[in-house]
């Protein structure tokens, strides 16, 4: 298997959401964004499907390493070897101070998960999804955007946004791994306990909790894509699908009155074609 089958089924297997949502990045530029998002399924899977802390700090610790090789030219992972080959020019915007700088936190923005699996309150949770979410969409947005200097106030706010929907769609994943990406003083505030979502139980105070981080998630994507400069949202149609997504897996999640906990609600690969294609 060479490194562009490797991230392609990493990132973006058939029917996923990711693989219809790259359908709408240019053809010159698409191996190289989905290598970005295989890096960011290979983060993702040491932060959250390590059970052992010690082996997940380990894996952490490699991937901050093969960062230092990816700059230096000298890859050594399926992934990183994709990156370098389709970021080839010395100036590429994946490679530069920016760019670099943007990976760097991607990375560290995942080893939070492996100090903490709860969060006190929004300010601590907002911290999470801006350094991870919000660096992986500068990452992404500065390939295609046409004045990639300046794509970070944008599309920070945007991969935050994306983040919090995501984290508020897989719920009931997350518990499964044993972590919960709802603040504590909002737990509280509903009158909803860890254990109700460890334990998948439903009832009012839960629709209500649900209701309220849903809303909150339309939002912050809402005004994030209203955000992006008219001149660049063409160019943006990778992380515009995502949110279109985003948006339909929400209606869908409200249409099951909110019953996340023992099942993973999604859209079928025909409507998520639909949706990503009506991007433009």
């Amino acid at each position: 298997m060479n490194f562009d089958d490797y991230c392609q089924q990493k990132a973006a297997p058939d029917g996923s959401g990711t693989y219809y949502a790259l359908r709408r990045a240019p053809a010159a530029q698409r191996p190289l964004l989905t290598a970005l998002f295989a890096l960011h399924r290979e983060l993702e899977e040491t932060a959250k499907e390590t059970s052992d802390p010690t082996i997940g700090r380990t894996k952490h610790a490699w991937w901050q390493s093969e960062l230092g090789r990816l700059d230096g030219g000298e890859p050594t992972h399926p992934v990183t070897k994709a990156l370098r080959a389709h970021a080839r020019e010395p100036a590429h915007v994946l490679l530069d101070d920016a760019g670099r700088a943007s990976l760097a936190a991607l990375v560290d923005g995942f080893g939070m998960d492996l100090d903490q699996a709860r969060y006190l309150d929004w300010p601590g949770l907002r911290r999470y999804l801006e350094q991870t979410g919000g660096a992986f969409a500068t990452v992404v947005a500065r390939i295609t955007a046409r004045d990639p200097q300046h794509a970070a106030a944008w599309a920070a706010p945007l991969g935050s946004a994306l983040l919090l929907a995501e984290r508020v769609q897989n719920i009931g994943d997350d518990a499964r791994n044993g972590r919960i990406y709802i603040p504590i003083d909002e737990l509280q505030r509903f009158n909803v306990t860890a254990a109700d979502i460890l334990n998948r139980k439903y009832g009012d105070a839960f629709i209500a909790l649900m209701r309220f981080q849903v809303d909150r998630a339309r939002r912050a994507l809402q005004d994030a894509l209203a955000a992006i400069p008219p001149a660049e949202r063409a160019a943006q149609r990778v992380l515009r699908a995502q949110a279109a997504l985003s948006f339909a897996l929400f209606d869908e999640i409200e249409r099951e009155n909110f019953q996340v906990l023992h099942q993973r609600i999604s859209l079928t690969p025909i409507r998520k074609l639909w949706i990503t294609w009506r991007t433009r």
